[in-house]
């Protein structure tokens, strides 16, 4: 036996329908394709969005809000999850250490949850429950100050010269 000899076991396999080849076949004709329109044609593949002309839903619901182009990310923790890991200093390098906040995002830390022992928190925000039970706990909040954009400069005023 050699390796061309092999076929799969009567009744595994199905022959493939043979489109397009005279009336006795019994997919002779359109090819099983129906009569006319884009389905019909060569090359024709409808989009997953497309609603066969319909007006498609994004156009029909109406527009909301808006994205802020100007907004950096900032990841929360909350006081339940420092608690929990045991930290006694937190700040963004230890957190994305313990893998609750991604680096390079802004940090604030949310009052959700108790503390236990004494921490020292750097953080860029920090809710005003949260910074209550750090402190009755014994902890420090410094919050990390992040430079201003200057202030645009006005144009200057161009003076017309008249005739």
């Amino acid at each position: 036996m050699h390796i061309g000899d092999l076929k799969p076991a009567k009744g595994a396999t199905k022959n493939r329908k043979r489109r397009g080849r005279g009336p006795g076949s019994g997919h002779g004709g359109t090819s099983t394709r129906g009569h006319k329109g884009a389905k019909a044609r060569e090359g024709y593949s409808a989009h997953h969005w497309f609603e066969g002309g319909q007006m498609p839903l994004k156009r029909r619901l109406p527009k909301r809000g808006f994205t802020n182009v100007h907004a950096e990310p900032m990841e929360a923790v909350n006081l339940r999850d420092i608690e929990k890991l045991g930290l006694t200093t937190v700040n963004k390098d230890v957190l994305a250490e313990h893998r609750l906040i991604r680096g390079g995002t802004r940090l604030k830390i949310l009052g959700m949850g108790d503390l236990t022992r004494a921490v020292a928190v750097r953080a860029d925000a920090v809710s005003e429950s949260a910074r209550q039970k750090i402190e009755a706990a014994g902890g420090s909040v410094e919050l990390i100050q992040r430079p201003k954009r200057p202030k645009r400069y006005k144009k200057k005023e161009h003076r017309k010269t008249g005739a």
